[in-house]
């Protein structure tokens, strides 16, 4: 919802606030987050559940969005905690003035969390350090509005659920129950409260020590869908690539490994339509991340799965296969679905964002998604995936094959564009995807249909890599596809490249009507090492990424912050994105210029330290000039 409203003074329109937003979208940068997909927990640094984004969460739904402690009138003074790997955390606080006799702190409380798929568990340990018994009341405090994740993505507030108790599971009262249209969450304490309060939800414990002893309680919280989860977790010990090990001298190069490994563990779903039929185990791939894409998106299981090749071939064929049974089959406007067409993203069900903006669970608006899932098909074979695992697939990649084609001849001019011809879903359909992402140098948005530059590339590694595969599999097409490349390398030369005082370079993008949209961006490190650009142009490329307005020493800029329009708090518009950054460090390797790709590298290893390892999706684009450490995207 727009909160601003147009003023005319006389050095022109101005914005001024019409009243606090209560829709706009929760910022998430000082959050603690525990993962086990397709489960995780959003907290305050203090570790209580508080609202805004803070919740429970399983699947699309959020389980809860309230659990608090308080002791009485006695403050909690919150004295450290967070992640202790990728899904457990802890807490500590002092209770205040209580048990004290000197200016040390006496009674403790120590909150431990752990998380798994569909499963939250939290204990609460006090601890009396001091010379006196003390006594007081503990209260925790639950609660839960049942909220779609796109509701809670948007900033809607709405209304809570009533808990009602339940004893069913012998705890004599000591579960508090919600459920709405298939949700069910139930609660459960160990020991049960001395007094239980539905439907506020509270329970409260009496609590006495003695010198030197301690008190706990453990609360289990699950949620499940009366249908099962749409992606159900892995199993825990079908990890699918073989583990690092780092020997480095830079211990923030280890703690960064060794989150990310983490991180990635717990970011593994599987496919439950490969569990028939199957002998060797079931699919994997990883969801996008948390807290809002803890599902099936295209693009980021593809990538992710190219990212960790080197460590085996797997989770490549997992994400393949997973991938492959939702391939585009027939024409489908309200989904933009195609046939050969890779998807975008999968839901339970309808997002409904605003009144003009939905995605339909099943959604297939995106460009890329289907040349990258033919380049790692390609990458995977290379990297020793199975023969025949391989050739199974061909005829998926055959058809993602005449997608293409048929997509650039559709265009007119060679070239793959997008437009979202429903009205409702995402006017960018690339990486890119927000609304005001493709720009020209002055600012202008630019209108669709628009062909991206790095979405070119995609399609000229595919093609390329398509004609490898079938070459190498006796099926015909392979020269075919090889001069189609050589056509798109030709074309691309001579429509997309633009030239400004620094020299040569290729726009973001060719707009509706075909002219180059001339911003500089963080795209040129998606061409390099794709095989479309000659040493010349990539030399070209590499000098552009280097300089101080894409490299802000942390990363790469998604905008130059020469740009007009640059934002460094901009989602695709002078953010930084690592993912973005890696792409670039390896198209540089691979065009020949390691020694450009180094301070890239660098620069996330130092950004790493700024977040404990834990890279964030994006972070502010403001640069090593202005701080040590990166500022957060809030």
């Amino acid at each position: 919802m727009d909160t601003t409203v147009k003023a005319q003074d006389t050095n022109g329109p101005v914005t001024t606030p019409t009243s606090v937003a209560t829709d706009l979208q929760p910022f998430l940068h000082d959050a603690v987050v525990t993962l086990y997909a397709p489960s995780f927990v959003i907290s305050r640094a203090d570790g209580q559940l508080d609202g805004g984004a803070d919740g429970f969460y399983h699947g699309d739904g959020r389980a809860l969005s309230h659990l608090t402690v308080t002791v009485g009138s006695i403050a909690l003074a919150p004295v450290g905690g967070g992640l202790r790997g990728a899904d457990r955390a802890d807490f500590r606080a002092i209770l205040r003035g209580l048990g004290e006799v000197t200016p040390d702190p006496a009674v403790a409380l120590n909150r431990r969390r752990a998380v798994a798929s569909g499963r939250l568990e939290e204990s609460l340990e006090v601890t009396n350090a001091g010379t006196r018994r003390v006594g007081f009341r503990l209260t925790v405090t639950a609660g839960t509005d049942l909220a779609p994740m796109e509701r809670v993505k948007s900033g809607h507030v709405l209304d809570p659920v009533p808990a009602r108790a339940d004893g069913a599971d012998g705890t004599e009262c000591g579960a508090l129950v919600w459920s709405r249209d298939g949700f069910a969450v139930r609660l459960v304490s160990e020991p049960a409260p001395d007094t239980l309060e539905a439907p506020e939800g509270r329970l409260s414990y009496d609590v006495e020590l003695d010198p030197g002893a301690s008190w706990t309680v453990t609360l289990r919280c699950t949620a499940a869908y009366a249908d099962g989860d749409q992606f159900p977790a892995a199993p825990a010990d079908a990890v699918p690539w073989h583990g690092p090990a780092l020997r480095s001298a830079d211990r923030r190069f280890d703690q960064w490994l060794g989150q990310s490994v983490a991180d990635a563990d717990r970011l593994r779903l599987m496919d439950p339509q490969s569990a028939e039929g199957r002998t060797g185990g079931v699919d994997q791939f990883l969801a996008a991340g948390a807290p809002w894409f803890l599902t099936l998106f295209g693009r980021d299981a593809l990538w992710a799965a190219r990212m960790l090749l080197p460590l085996g071939t797997e989770l490549a064929a997992g994400t393949l296969r997973t991938l492959a049974r939702r391939q585009g089959a027939v024409a489908d406007p309200a989904t933009e679905e195609q046939p050969g067409k890779i998807l975008h993203e999968v839901r339970r069900g309808t997002q409904n964002f605003t009144d003009t903006f939905a995605v339909p669970p099943v959604y297939y608006g995106t460009v890329d998604a289907t040349p990258l899932w033919i380049t790692l098909l390609h990458d995977a074979w290379r990297w020793g995936l199975a023969p025949e695992q391989v050739e199974q697939l061909l005829p998926h990649t055959e058809s993602a094959l005449a997608w293409i084609r048929a997509q650039a001849d559709a265009a007119g001019d060679g070239f793959l564009r997008y437009v979202d011809r429903t009205g409702r879903g995402l006017a960018n359909q690339g990486w890119k995807d927000s609304g005001d992402a493709i720009r020209h140098r002055d600012g202008r948005l630019a209108d669709p249909p628009i062909a991206l530059c790095e979405v070119q590339a995609y399609a000229y590694e595919a093609a390329r890599g398509g004609a490898a595969l079938l070459r190498a599999f006796g099926r015909p097409g392979a020269d075919a596809w090889e001069e189609w490349a050589d056509g798109l390398a030709t074309r691309f030369r001579k429509r997309f490249w633009v030239e400004d005082a620094q020299g040569p370079y290729p726009a973001v993008a060719l707009d509706r009507d075909g002219r180059p949209v001339d911003s500089v961006t963080s795209g040129f490190g998606h061409l390099l090492g794709t095989g479309l650009l000659n040493h010349e142009e990539s030399a070209a490329l590499a000098a552009r990424l280097t300089g101080p307005g894409l490299d802000s020493g942390h990363g790469l800029r998604t905008l130059s912050s020469d740009m007009v329009g640059f934002n460094p708090y901009g989602y695709h518009i002078g953010s930084i994105w690592p993912h973005d950054t890696a792409i670039a460090v390896h198209g540089l390797v691979r065009a020949g210029f390691p020694d450009a790709a180094a301070p890239l590298a660098a620069g996330l290893l130092t950004a790493s330290a700024g977040f404990a390892g834990r890279l964030p999706e994006l972070f502010a684009g403001h640069g090593a000039a202005a701080g040590p450490h990166p500022a957060p995207y809030p």
